[in-house]
Order: structure tokens, then sequence, then C-alpha cells
């Protein structure tokens, strides 16, 4: 018996680290190929920049109405099925478009299946680590590592096959991701997780959850930073592979770039999830923010594809060490009945809002000031953050030194300042 219960134990794990390994695989896509394969069809660098823009628009809605869904239902695994079979239809449809106002129609729906599933599938993560008493990132790495494979491996299939078929190899993904989803586990909301949802929308009713967190200026300063860095991350993010593709550069070396990336935050994020509380956020999130405006300067006088990928090793020091310090800073920072509401004000500033400025404006800039400008402009985003960062652990700790120079302190609550 107890090695049957062993035994599920781990296949309900390794069921959901296969399907975040696959899942992972059409963000390769999305992210780093689908600007590709606009520019195979013929559009422009603004173009390219207003659809990646939609994404964020449209995750802002989606991300919202999918969750009140599963909360709803009380199941995430029937949502994913949903989410992936929509993503499987649009993705058919988008095979066979060509004009841009039948791609950016038809990419808006596809758009509104994607989103949702990334954090869709985080919560499972989450939920199941903490119900076999594992550590969220044994799981979520996963996810990384699967980025880093289909970065190369999907670079070399579009070096042999062209740029045109990213749509089918993208149809593949998503079938396989659909088929896994079928072996999940579900997890089904308890009574405890019923009461506290009610009480959070009880608390949202009156309207004092969302007004709690953006009267506390801390928060508000924290997320003026981090909308500040988010700007350059996402530029870089929306221009990286058509930079590439201007240098000359195959899709192979896309696929090396973008894996040189994915496997350098891996070892970060175990280090800072294992040593991490040794260190203060803010000057961690300072220290970030000054990276990236390394790695953006470094990327505008770049003239080869092959120091893209020394480059993109930075990947470790900026995102990596932003991505796992601002999460704990911000679980920190807000109380617990009001930290999924934090967090997601955080995801809509860094991915939504974000994305949907540097897509639209990075576009105009890349097209009519060329790359060089363009990663000066995010070096500038940066520095902003450094600067914003670092000058709010200054400060604060000048007015109270004993506040910063402890390990630890509590959440702000309403008679914090």
């Amino acid at each position: 018996m107890l090695l049957d219960r062993t035994s599920g134990r781990y296949s309900d794990q390794n069921w959901l680290r296969s399907f975040m390994f696959t899942l992972y695989g059409t963000s390769v896509l999305v992210v780093s190929y689908f600007p590709l394969f606009y520019t195979h069809l013929g559009f422009s660098s603004s173009q390219v920049g207003y659809l990646y823009s939609l994404g964020p628009l449209i995750s802002i809605l989606s991300n919202l109405f999918w969750s009140m869904v599963s909360d709803r239902l009380g199941t995430i695994k029937k949502i994913l099925v949903i989410l992936l079979a929509g993503q499987l239809v649009t993705s058919l449809l988008l095979a066979r478009a060509t004009d841009f106002s039948s791609v950016m129609l038809i990419l808006s729906f596809f758009y509104f299946f994607y989103y949702p599933v990334l954090p869709l599938a985080d919560t499972m993560a989450i939920k199941i680590a903490q119900r076999h008493g594992r550590n969220f990132i044994t799981i979520r790495v996963f996810g990384s590592l699967g980025y880093a494979f289909f970065a190369l491996t999907v670079g070399y299939v579009l070096r042999t096959v062209g740029s045109s078929w990213s749509m089918v190899v993208c149809i593949i993904i998503i079938v396989a991701a659909l088929f896994l989803t079928f072996f999940l586990k579900d997890v089904k909301r308890t009574t405890e997780n019923t009461r506290n949802t009610d009480e959070a929308l009880d608390t949202s009713a009156k309207g004092n959850g969302l007004k709690q967190i953006l009267l506390q200026k801390e928060v508000l300063w924290f997320f003026g930073c981090v909308f500040v860095l988010a700007l350059g991350h996402r530029m870089n993010e929306a221009f990286l592979t058509i930079s590439l593709k201007q240098m000359g550069a195959g899709e192979q070396v896309i696929g090396w770039a973008l894996l040189a990336s994915a496997l350098s935050e891996i070892p970060i994020f175990f280090l800072l999830s294992k040593y991490g509380d040794k260190f203060k956020e803010l000057p961690l999130l300072a220290f970030a923010s000054l990276m990236y405006a390394v790695r953006f300067y470094l990327m505008s006088v770049a003239h080869h594809p092959d120091s893209i990928i020394a480059i993109q090793a930075m990947h470790s020091v900026s995102f990596g060490v932003y991505y796992v310090t601002a999460v704990r800073y911000i679980t920190r920072i807000i109380p617990d009945h009001l930290r999924a509401t934090g967090l997601a004000i955080f995801t809509v500033v860094w991915s939504s809002v974000a994305g949907l400025l540097s897509g639209t404006f990075g576009g105009l800039i890349f097209e009519e000031a060329g790359r060089s400008t363009f990663y000066l402009v995010a070096v500038f985003f940066s520095l902003v953050a450094f600067i914003g960062f670092l000058g709010k652990y200054l400060f604060d700790s000048s007015l109270d030194p004993v506040r910063y120079f402890k390990s630890k302190r509590k959440p702000l609550d309403k008679s914090s300042s």
C-alpha cells in the first residue's frame, strides 16, 4: 500500500513535469519565432511591434476571465484543456492567414487562450508541490528546461524547413501538451480554500483590498520601478530574434541564443531559493537592474551573432536575480490576505502593461532609429529602475537604519507609512 501511494505521488508530479516541459515549447515559438514568421509574411518592424503588444493587451482581460472561471468551477485541469484546444484551433487558422488584418484578428483569439495557460500551470504546480511537501522549484524548473530544449531544437528544425513552418511546429507542440493534460491530476478547492476565497471576495466587494495595497507608498514605488525595468526587458524579448536576423544569423544560432538565456537562469533560481534570504531584496533588485543595463548596452554595440549568445547568458544575473527577488519582496511587503491580489497586480505590471507599451513604441524606435538606439533606450529604462530601487533602499536606511539591517520584517499594514 505504501509503495502504491508513493508510486502515485511521483507519477502525479512526473506527469506535471512533463506537461510543464512541453508547455514552454509553445512560449519559445510565441516569444521568439512568431516575430520571424511575421517578417516572413512581409510585415514591417512596427507591424511586428503592434502584433507583439496585442498579446499583453489581451492578457489583461483573459487572465482575469479564465482565473475567475477556474475559481468558480473549482478546477484547473479542465480549464487547461479548454485553453489548449482554443490554441490549437486558432493556430490552424493562423497557419492559413497571410494579410496583416487577418493575422491581427486571429492572433487576438490565440492570445486569449494562450496567456492564461502558464499562470494556471504554475498554480497547479504550486498546489501539487505543497500537497506532497516539495519545493515548487522542483516542478517549475522543468519549464525552464523545456524552454531551453525547444529553443535549440526548434531553431535547427526551422533552419531545415524554413521559418514559414513556425506555425506547424507550434501546432505539434500544442497537440503534445493537450495530450498530456489528460494525465494530470486536477487540484480541487478545499473547504478552507473556499472560505478564504469567500473572505477575499467580501474584502474586494468592500473595496478595501486593492485600495489597501495601492495606498502603500512602498508598494507603489516598487511597482513603478518594476514597470520601468519591464519596458527594457520586453523590448529585448520582442526584437531579439529580429536583431539576430539583421546580423545574418540562422535559426540554429537563434536557438543557441535562447538556450543560453534559458539555461543560465536555472542555477540562479536554485541558489537564490536556498541562499537569497541572506541578502536584502532592494539591493539585489538594484543589482539586477544594473546588469540589465550592462546587458542591453552590450547588445547595442554587438555586431556578430555569436556575441549575442554570450550576452544572453547575462539573463541569469539580470532576469534570474530580478524574478526570484521580486516575488520574494512583494510577498513580504503585502499582507497574506492580500497576497493574491498583489501578485496579480505584479503580473499585470510586469507582463501586460509593459509589454503593450514596449511592443508599440519599441517597434517604432527599432524601425525609425535602428537597433543600437533601440537598445540604448532599453539601457536608459534599466538605469532608471536601478536608481529607483537603490534610492529607495538608501532613503529608507537613512530614515530607519535598524529596519533595513534586520534580516526580516513584518509585511506592511494600515499603520505603515
